[in-house]
């Protein structure tokens, strides 16, 4: 069953976000979705339990690990059983289709990961996905960070190839969205000073492979 949308999309907003991924592989936007959206993803994941969330691992399958000295931040796997999922995952269908009938990338569905960064967290520099050795394509990362300063760090650090300096340095503020194909980009979140969550979506194509 296709989950419907309680608020109106703008399809100018998807071709502008397609353009960009097609010239330069990543946009940066702000407030993408509505504010009612956004406390609502707000509310629903500040009542979650500790219990439901876990030390983030590094690796793929049975290879995965847990070391600190590279990421330290813990997730929570999110589902569209969630209520307060609801438009977010409607939303999110809606630029998969988008970013196919654009793009025609031939993304199959989504994994969605909420990650929760405690002061002193961080994550090193990584891809999220290397050419030909998984199915992620696209990589989304919505902040829901309410009064974010400056001094609080964890900004999101992006990468082009093998280049020391970051080409872009994006605030988590809340509402704020990074899209960019998955492939592309390495980037790393540096120390957050203030509690930080992120709710990132990775974009697949149906090859077999299961993702990490």
């Amino acid at each position: 069953m296709t989950t419907q949308l309680d608020f109106t999309l703008d399809d100018t907003l998807f071709a502008d976000i397609c353009d960009q991924l097609a010239t330069q592989g990543y946009v940066v936007m702000h407030n993408l979705l509505p504010t009612h959206v956004l406390h609502a993803l707000l509310d629903g994941i500040t009542a979650l339990s500790q219990n439901d969330f876990k030390a983030a691992a590094i690796g793929r399958a049975q290879d995965q690990q847990i070391v600190e000295t590279i990421r330290r931040d813990k997730i929570c796997w999110l589902n569209e059983s969630m209520d307060f999922t609801h438009d977010y995952f409607a939303w999110s269908e809606q630029l998969r289709l988008a970013v196919n009938r654009y793009l025609y990338l031939g993304l199959f569905d989504q994994e969605a990961m909420l990650a929760y960064y405690a002061p002193g967290a961080f994550y090193k520099r990584h891809l999220d996905a290397f050419r030909g050795q998984t199915n992620r394509r696209l990589t989304s990362i919505l902040y829901l960070n309410p009064d974010w300063q400056p001094s609080h760090g964890g900004e999101l650090l992006m990468y082009e190839g093998d280049e020391i300096e970051p080409f872009q340095v994006v605030e988590p503020r809340f509402g704020t969205m990074v899209i960019f194909l998955s492939e592309l980009f390495p980037h790393e979140v540096s120390l957050s000073h203030h509690d930080r969550y992120s709710l990132t979506s990775w974009y697949r194509i149906n090859d077999g492979v299961p993702g990490h």
